[in-house]
């Protein structure tokens, strides 16, 4: 006799199991794409809302991306309170900006209030001041002081980027004491790390990391688990700073304090990660001579205005170049040999002086060069030319004496390889150290100049060699 089994009903299967938002490689299927952008034309609200809660708000960061302007702000209303606003956080500023000015003030203020204080002003430092205060007079006064006041911290300060919420409890207090307030209290942070002891108004005692609050009896005194010398930041503190304090002593949370040592706001690894990666983009398109604010999403127009300033710098130095090859023309006239080498010799020296550039700019960002190792590194970088100088000047040598079977061209060419790949590698060290004391961006200015160096060096050196070794007039 067969048993009767009662077998559950298999639990229904989610949309993106239904439509796979991206392939293997991890690259967004086009596929997923165009239906979701089937769905806003249609107007289906309940399956755009059951999408948007199964996304993380970076994978729905990329979405917003993928769409077309009037597709991604009609998906922020077809999808009302089921939009994660922390997602428009994950896209360019221009995309931002744009949804941000099509959407009704009273939407983006009931976004910006189910966001952590942190994400909620990183979403509205991108607007004018005029949109800031529209969306801010739509909210509750206390979370509009709490927001204002973060916003009136300097750009690129820990105040700007650090979270209003987190957890104070008094140093008199027992650990039984600050566990049962942190069970009964129903508006944590959603995420934290220690909590930190305060008297008074915020005044500053110390803080206790939860791994060492949860590994103590009830009955001990937060007072002798207080650490007071924990890493703290001051809201005026810089960015890049802050996330150097984090990357040297391995931090994961550290509270903010404002002039008279109150406690004001939490700093995040998360924040920090946010840091470095923006850091990172700004520093490699500096070296590239493009502005930090270019994005992908920019239209043509503002991306050609932008990159033109440093074009036409470029220009002007390259005119110095042609100059000194000028002063050699009588020269080039008589041995086509040099015309055809010569941009050899300034490309050599170009390549070493942008990899010598290219550590030393990095190093000044890091702060790993200053005036304590300065001399050591100029002198490690002028044999490391010198070492590479000689050896092309070998190899480069032989090349030209084979091709144009001219004995004496192999020496010129040599020693003109080995003077600019000296001047490339201290050009490379010394051109960013000079503009770091001046107070010019090394990042961005150093590419033009250390270019010009090389050019400069490499076609005086080679024509002036050539002109003394085969008296050349």
């Amino acid at each position: 006799m067969a048993e009767h089994m009662d077998v559950a009903p298999s639990a229904e299967p989610s949309v993106l199991e239904h439509f796979p938002m991206r392939a293997e490689d991890g690259e967004m299927r086009r596929e997923f794409v165009d239906e979701i952008a089937r769905r806003i034309h249609a107007g289906d609200a309940a399956f755009l809302r059951e999408v948007v809660a199964e996304l993380h708000e970076a994978d729905l960061g990329d979405l917003i991306a993928a769409l077309s302007s009037d597709d991604r702000v009609r998906l922020v209303e077809l999808t009302g309170a089921d939009f994660d606003f922390s997602a428009l956080n994950e896209v360019d500023d221009t995309v931002r900006e744009e949804i941000l000015e099509e959407l009704e003030p009273q939407t983006v203020a009931e976004g910006v209030r189910e966001l952590e204080s942190d994400d909620a002003v990183e979403l509205l430092e991108t607007l004018d001041a005029e949109d800031q205060e529209e969306i801010l007079e739509k909210l509750p006064p206390q979370e509009r002081d709490a927001l204002e006041r973060s916003l009136d911290y300097p750009e690129n300060s820990a105040g700007r980027r650090m979270q209003t919420d987190f957890i104070t409890v008094p140093p008199g207090w027992t650990v039984g004491q600050a566990i049962d307030y942190m069970r009964d209290t129903p508006d944590l942070p959603e995420r934290f790390y220690e909590i930190y002891a305060v008297k008074g108004e915020r005044r500053w005692q110390g803080a206790i990391p939860l791994d060492v609050l949860l590994r103590s009896r009830r009955p001990v005194a937060l007072a002798d688990l207080i650490d007071p010398d924990r890493h703290r930041v001051s809201v005026t503190d810089d960015l890049d700073e802050v996330a150097r304090l984090f990357g040297k002593y391995n931090l994961v949370a550290a509270p903010v304090l404002d002039a008279d040592d109150r406690l004001v706001g939490v700093i995040t690894v998360d924040d920090v990660v946010d840091v470095i990666e923006e850091e990172a983009d700004e520093e490699i398109k500096a070296l590239g001579g493009v502005t930090s604010d270019e994005e992908l999403s920019d239209n043509f127009w503002t991306i050609a205005k932008a990159r033109f300033n440093w074009l036409l710098v470029n220009l002007a130095t390259a005119f110095l170049a042609s100059f000194v090859l000028g002063l050699f023309e009588g020269q080039l006239e008589k041995m086509v040999a040099l015309a055809v080498l010569a941009p050899i010799v300034a490309s050599q020296g170009g390549n070493a002086a942008t990899q010598t550039m290219t550590v030393a700019v990095r190093a000044l960002a890091t702060r790993e060069l200053g005036a304590s190792n300065a001399l050591r590194v100029v002198f490690r970088e002028s044999l490391v030319g010198l070492v590479n100088g000689v050896a092309f000047a070998v190899i480069t040598g032989v090349a030209a004496v084979a091709w144009f079977k001219i004995p004496g061209l192999g020496i010129v060419i040599g020693l003109a390889i080995i003077c600019n790949l000296v001047a490339g590698a201290l050009g490379g060290i010394l051109i960013p150290m000079v503009l770091e004391k001046v107070r010019a961006d090394p990042a961005v200015a150093s590419g033009t100049f250390v270019t010009t160096v090389t050019d400069v060096v490499g076609f005086f050196s080679f024509l002036g060699i050539a002109t003394l070794w085969f008296g050349l007039k």
